[in-house]
């Protein structure tokens, strides 16, 4: 981290410094929008969780198109375009709210809006950086990355608790709509020209659904990406059962912690972020590049199986602990599949490849949001937290039984 070529591309740094400010005001978001809908709207954990799945069903019926475009259209202007949405839509939410005609169903259109948005700036993102950066920097340049993404996730969910406690969870979601405005603005700056799109397949078919069906080959027809495909998507599933739809409830109704009190949580549990991304490359090194991976998935499920122990006394103690050391597993597993991901795969394909994983991985977001909400209505708010974190820790299965716990370091990157 502290040091690597990336300090002296005057280009990565203006991406790592707009991605920096719009990673730090969307920690404000994360925690104000639900926020609103608990205390302001009174919404309840179905609510909470219809919430959440519409911040990420643009990934599942979505994601493929939006890889298609990536490999079709420069992906800076993708980026670009998408946090101009992004300012546009969250902006509209403090004007409602001043204007007094905050409602649920305007939450609802702006997460789906941002959604949208989020899954085409995403898939443009993770392929873009393998044109900006040489690939044999890729892993330091995910690094980076992912630590400052880690201290702007310190330092946001404590900010944004304030914040909401100061002026109101709505108006702080203005924060973060001026921080697209930033990455916009960092993106624009850029200089290093990007390589033109070279679209159509391998096979010398061209249409817009025979690339898409390339991109999903590239994904099922290698053994290391489609499992980890099914590892991430099962461990979302389970943790979004958790932290999408109840864990906010838990915390204000069973606990009866403050917004503050949460943001503080927040602040101290996502310092295992920072830690975990200086640790990635050594943890790959160390235990074997499978085994890390494996070992983070698993690792994370059973610390989120703890957090009813809460309930017990010492809540806050607790939930920060606990949320430190989750936070911890998620860069160690991040930083290295998505570098192994980035480096296996041809520039050619990134877009689409990118947009194939992230339908599966993050299409099973809102489905366990959903779940969740009905699961915390019907059962309890405890019981669905134990039940979503069994399935996270299940989810280490398909990389424990498959050859990716077997790779021992990331292999030689491919040609573009």
């Amino acid at each position: 981290m502290l040091r690597g070529r990336l300090w002296r591309h005057p280009d990565f740094l203006k991406l790592w410094a707009g991605e920096t400010v719009s990673e730090f005001g969307s920690q404000v978001t994360l925690l104000a929008v639900p926020t609103v809908a608990i205390l302001v709207l009174h919404a309840g954990p179905f609510q909470v969780g219809i919430l959440s799945a519409l911040e990420f069903l643009a990934f599942p019926t979505l994601g493929l198109v939006a890889g298609v475009y990536a490999d079709r259209i420069k992906r800076r202007p993708i980026m670009i375009a998408c946090d101009i949405g992004r300012l546009l839509a969250l902006g509209s939410i403090p004007i409602a709210f001043t204007l007094n005609a905050l409602t649920l169903g305007q939450l609802y259109v702006v997460a789906l809006l941002t959604g949208i948005f989020n899954v085409f700036f995403d898939v443009s993102y993770q392929s873009y950086l393998p044109a900006l950066v040489e690939r044999t920097n890729l892993i330091e340049g995910n690094t980076k990355l992912e630590v400052t993404r880690s201290g702007s996730q310190i330092a946001g969910p404590a900010v944004a608790g304030f914040l909401i406690q100061l002026i109101g969870g709505a108006r702080a979601v203005a924060v973060d709509a001026i921080s697209f405005l930033a990455s916009a603005l960092a993106l624009a700056v850029i200089r290093k020209p990007e390589p033109n799109p070279n679209p159509g397949t391998a096979s010398g078919r061209s249409g817009f659904f025979a690339e898409m069906r390339e991109g999903i080959e590239v994904v099922f027809k290698n053994p290391y990406l489609w499992r980890i495909a099914g590892c991430t998507a099962t461990t979302n599933l389970g943790s979004n059962m958790v932290f999408g739809a109840v864990f906010l409830i838990f915390a204000y109704r069973d606990l009866h912690l403050s917004a503050a009190v949460v943001g503080i949580v927040f602040g101290i549990s996502s310092g295992g972020w920072l830690v975990g991304a200086f640790l990635a490359s050594w943890a790959a090194r160390s235990l074997g590049l499978g085994l890390t991976l494996a070992l983070a998935i698993l690792l994370g499920g059973l610390i989120t199986l703890a957090t009813p122990l809460a309930l017990l006394g010492a809540p806050v103690v607790v939930l920060a602990v606990l949320g430190f050391l989750n936070n911890l597993t998620v860069p160690i597993y991040n930083i290295n599949q998505v570098s192994l991901r980035q480096a296996i795969t041809p520039d050619r394909v990134q877009g689409r490849m990118n947009a194939t994983m992230r339908t599966i991985v993050w299409g099973t977001i809102p489905f366990g949001a959903f779940v969740g909400g009905i699961l915390g209505t019907a059962i309890g708010v405890v019981q669905t937290i134990v039940v979503g974190s069994l399935i996270s820790v299940f989810a280490a299965l398909w990389l424990l039984l498959g050859p990716v716990v077997a790779l021992k370091e990331q292999p030689a990157p491919v040609g573009a």
